[in-house]
């Protein structure tokens, strides 16, 4: 078969069919040659040498060639591991800037650069072919019928974020049509939005859907899979699993499909990306993509060593952001999104480690210095998960403006509130009221802190109050992996029980968790499945767990239907009041003190609350006056915003409290709208006035609205 080879051009990178036929680019510094390789519906393989090289830039025009094309690259140069160099033309690779890819990745000998058989594994050169294993990079038509689609561009004070997963929201879904549960489409399915818009999310949050590596050997082994996604290898395509169309390279239409209707339906999509390793692991690792086209400019190498590789992440390598063509990698990865996908934003997987030059992390680092200054980027949401695994890298507090980040510190002292934990009052008030402690000396707004009680990551809602300890015996690890300290509280028996007493308690902290979370200032994340009470039977760490235990089980909407309506309820409540959702600071002194208008710190008994009292560790009951006046910042038209105004009566104790209104609020009609200790909100809710005491239960919060007089 005759393939005509024009010069091509440097740019773009990746293959990009203009009509007539398709440009390829690859950057590869260190090769001393790269073969383009198409292959036919059997596989057959076409090498076409690529003699034009510019700027490090191996390019070629093939004319007649378009979408529906398979191919990869081979790249030649030295094979020196000692020296960070690891190319072998034996081995098929990924396009770094593919669109789209078509298949799984084999576990097999073949896959790695080195030879499994040699006495050190990895210096081994190995001649065993892998091309007919490798999944092949497809050459799609991008084009696509947005109509007057965009980014919704939702107020970050307005957002609510919805933290799921693509297969497992649908996978066991009754509703969907059983060959779209798991994929873009099932997310996208009528059932699916109008489940979310009921729930009153403004952002679903997608676990990776970058094309990434599903079978990793070391779980094969074990019958487990890689669920979760954090391995990628390929920032530009979707991953090819969670497409319910078989047809080569349609999962990027189905994609594009996906956003629009949840677009139409008024709900942002962000993805969640892993920018900061891929997942071809450490030297042991396979060869199939940027360790083969120029492993020494791709990856953070050990400096005396560069056999070896930097590891800020735990899961074998580290990018080499500190290479400008790793970071037009990432940055081109990331307008491709916005422009091409209409994603609404990002949230950086590990982005402490994005910003390390050398050992340290710098939040002036080149990386984030680009994204400040992209137009593209200029109104896309910015998360970063603000911590690593190198030295130093709890970065919670520190990262630049425009973004916001994983408030860990809320999540934390949240969890020992409601626990019962020794902690002061001031740190919860200070998490409670958008942790000012840690963004507002940088001039960022409450909108920097992501509230979150759980995700991912951890125990579900449901496990964070059913369990002590983590039980991850189905990972086949024995139960090593996962983090053991995770401030839970079983409430008094560990797991399931018949109890109707712990099962109470369990419920009520549940309430606890998710009004806490929805009354807060900052922007809440919710966990999705922590609505209805999914359980993950107390595994903290389901990264292999594509079955059963991390679907989402739709059965519980019925039996936890009051959680549901609890929850809807609550969303609801937060955005009918703008004084829950503040855009700037409360004024005046930092946090409490006397004489603040526009919120007020109590004890129990009514008294203001005192300097000394902020810090003692044992008080476990705090009022909060939050007053709808008091908001100084205009709407979007100029316009004043009054709201209603607010007491929250905290008790984290074991007993019973009674609570008294503040003299200065004795005058004043109160009705109670919210007893955690009740399912639902109350409507009509009890009246409270004048030295009328309230009796606020064992762990649990009282929410009252001032009447008007």
């Amino acid at each position: 078969m005759y393939v005509a080879v024009w010069p091509g051009n440097v740019y773009p990178l990746g293959a990009n069919w203009d009509g007539k036929g398709t440009n390829f680019a690859l950057f590869s510094e260190n090769a001393t040659g790269v073969e383009l390789c198409l292959f036919d519906a059997d596989n057959h393989e076409i090498r076409l040498p690529l003699t034009e090289k510019n700027n490090f830039v191996w390019h070629a025009y093939l004319p007649g060639v378009g979408p529906g094309q398979r191919y990869g690259f081979r790249v030649h140069g030295p094979w020196a591991p000692e020296l960070g160099h690891r190319f072998n033309p034996n081995k098929l690779l990924i396009d770094p800037y593919a669109k789209a890819i078509d298949g799984e990745i084999s576990d097999t000998a073949a896959i790695f650069g080195y030879s499994l058989d040699a006495p050190e594994q990895d210096l081994a050169f190995s001649d065993l072919d892998n091309a007919e294993i490798m999944p092949k990079c497809i050459v799609v038509d991008q084009s696509f019928d947005w109509g007057d689609d965009k980014l919704l561009s939702i107020p970050w004070h307005e957002t609510i974020i919805y933290e799921t997963h693509v297969r497992g929201f649908t996978k066991l879904h009754p509703e969907i049509p059983e060959e779209l549960r798991g994929t873009y489409a099932g997310l996208a399915h009528p059932v699916a939005i109008q489940y979310l818009q009921q729930l009153g999310i403004t952002s679903v949050e997608l676990m990776p859907v970058h094309h990434f590596l599903s079978s990793p050997g070391f779980l094969v082994n074990k019958g487990l899979k890689n669920y979760w996604g954090y391995d990628s290898i390929n920032y530009f395509t979707p991953y090819s699993g969670y497409s319910a169309n078989g047809s080569v390279g349609q999962q990027v239409t189905e994609f594009k499909q996906m956003v629009k209707d949840l677009h139409s339906a008024g709900i942002e999509v962000i993805l969640d990306v892993v920018y900061n390793h891929t997942g071809e692991g450490n030297h042991l690792g396979p060869t199939l993509s940027l360790r083969g086209i120029d492993n020494a400019v791709y990856y953070r190498l050990v400096k005396d060593n560069s056999r070896y590789y930097m590891d800020f992440t735990g899961c074998g390598n580290s990018l080499n952001v500190r290479h400008a063509q790793v970071l037009k990698l990432i940055m081109d990865s990331l307008r491709y999104w916005v422009t091409e996908m209409h994603i609404d934003g990002f949230r950086f997987d590990l982005a402490s480690a994005l910003a390390r030059e050398l050992y340290e992390v710098d939040s002036l680092a080149a990386f984030f210095d680009i994204i400040h200054q992209d137009p593209v980027l200029a109104d896309v949401k910015l998360i970063a998960e603000p911590w690593d695994l190198g030295e130093g890298g709890y970065q919670v507090g520190n990262f630049p403006l425009r973004w916001s980040e994983w408030n860990g510190r809320y999540r934390d002292t949240v969890r020992d509130f409601w626990r019962g934990e020794d902690d002061s009052l001031g740190q919860f008030a200070y998490c409670f009221t958008g942790s000012p402690d840690l963004y507002q000396a940088n001039g960022r707004n409450p909108s920097a802190s992501i509230n979150f009680i759980t995700a991912h990551d951890g125990f579900t809602l449901n496990d964070l109050v059913s369990y002590n300890e983590k039980h991850n015996q189905d990972n086949g690890e024995d139960s090593r992996d996962g983090e053991s300290h995770n401030r839970s509280w079983n409430c008094g028996v560990e797991g399931e029980t018949n109890d109707p007493d712990v099962i109470r308690l369990r419920q009520r902290q549940r309430r606890n968790f998710l009004a806490t979370l929805m009354l807060s200032q900052g922007i809440p994340m919710l966990l999705g499945g922590d609505e209805i009470g999914c359980t993950q039977k107390g595994n903290n760490n389901v990264y292999c767990q594509d079955n059963e235990i991390a679907w989402r089980d739709w059965s519980l909407q019925k039996s936890n239907s009051e959680l549901l309506d609890f929850a809807r309820e609550l969303i609801y409540f937060r955005h009918q009041h703008p004084v829950f959702r503040r855009r700037k600071w409360f004024q005046g002194r930092p946090i409490h003190g006397f004489g603040i208008s526009d919120i007020g710190w109590f004890n129990d008994d009514g008294s203001e609350m005192t300097e000394k009292q902020w810090l003692v560790s044992y008080a476990k009951a705090m009022e909060i006056f939050l007053n709808g006046e008091g908001i100084v910042t205009p709407g979007r038209r100029g316009e004043r915003i009054i709201d209603e105004s607010f007491l929250l009566f905290f008790n984290a104790h074991y007993e019973t409290i009674e609570f008294a209104l503040p003299n200065v609020f004795q005058d004043r009609e109160w009705e109670i709208v919210i007893d955690t200790n009740e399912p639902r909100f109350l409507s009509p809710g009890k009246l409270v006035m004048g030295e009328q005491t309230v009796p606020v239960t064992d762990r649990s919060l009282i929410v009252l609205r001032r009447l008007a007089s």
